[in-house]
């Protein structure tokens, strides 16, 4: 996995953090992993999911 910095706005990271703390997602880097592989999913760009019926990543 690489690593990727990115400057987001405040109110987004809030809302990230927010689902983080209802436990929707494990951790931040989860969160915006999920945003990003949802947005290639709507651009129809395969993934190789590599068997997983998970929608996010154990690290």
């Amino acid at each position: 996995m690489e690593r990727v910095t990115l400057r987001i706005p405040e109110q987004q990271i809030e809302e990230v953090e927010r689902m983080v703390e209802t436990g929707q997602f494990p951790n931040r880097s989860e969160a915006i992993r999920a945003a990003v592989r949802e947005m290639l999913d709507e651009r129809g760009v395969s993934q190789d999911t590599q068997g997983s019926d998970r929608t996010w990543a154990k690290v």
